[in-house]
């Protein structure tokens, strides 16, 4: 079945409903994001913390991001699938951003993200060879050595950065932690979608970690409106097995 939403799909919803975004990294979640509907499945680098036990996104390897695209990938038939360029990917020079790009849309990706607005030239070179490119602004979790877990994003430079990489080529821009008045700054100025992550509800669309939705983390980000409690009814369910032996 041919995917219903591409790069130029999701374009047109701007102004006329919000885009939904969500990360899997697994066959068993993106098949169930998928069958809801949503319009964008994030095969994130945050599968370092949520899936593979580090302490932050910079140990994700391009190996382990195409390895959980490919599990992704072969199970959803509707949704789009987005891959971050993983730490280290594209900061080496465009020629090792293109070629690490192919290698997560041979994955099964129909898109790549990647963070911050001083790559431009890197962007430009992969939608240039076909590929559709989502941009990452605000807080960047690749950054986290340098930055630290900041709260908020406010700087005013935030809405040149955006212009830079809609002007590259990016058919849409993640805004996470970012003011929410400077979001709605950067959304009313961009022709292509924000999605924003802890930013506001003037965003887009809005972006969050599956596992922080559906409460399978004790203490989620302040940002997140827990769906649901899974942590703990999951708990419930293993220790009643347990019992039951």
């Amino acid at each position: 079945m041919e995917k219903t939403q591409t790069a130029a799909g999701i374009k047109k919803l701007k102004g006329v409903r919000k885009i939904s975004m969500l990360t899997a990294y697994d066959s068993l979640f993106a098949k169930i994001l998928d069958e809801t509907g949503i319009d964008i499945i994030l095969v994130g680098d945050s599968l370092g913390n949520v899936a593979l036990g580090y302490k932050n996104t910079v140990p994700v390897t391009l190996m382990e991001m195409v390895i959980h695209t490919q599990a992704v990938a072969r199970v959803v038939q509707n949704s789009m699938i987005v891959a971050d360029l993983p730490f280290g990917t594209f900061q080496q020079g465009v020629e090792h951003a293109l070629c690490s790009a192919v290698d997560l849309i041979k994955a099964g990706a129909n898109a790549v993200k990647l963070e911050g607005a001083e790559y431009t030239e890197a962007v430009k070179a992969i939608v240039k060879a076909g590929i559709p490119v989502v941009g990452h602004l605000g807080f960047t979790p690749q950054s986290v050595n340098q930055t630290g877990f900041k709260c908020k994003v406010q700087s005013e430079k935030l809405k040149a950065k955006a212009k830079k990489l809609e002007q590259a080529g990016c058919f849409a821009v993640v805004l996470e932690m970012v003011d929410e008045k400077i979001a709605a700054q950067i959304t009313k100025a961009l022709k292509i979608p924000t999605i924003g992550i802890g930013s506001g509800s003037h965003c887009d669309g809005q972006v969050l970690v599956t596992a922080d939705l559906l409460g399978l983390y004790e203490n989620p980000p302040k940002f997140v409106k827990k769906r649901s409690n899974l942590r703990n009814i999951i708990k419930s369910a293993l220790i009643e097995f347990k019992e039951s032996i």
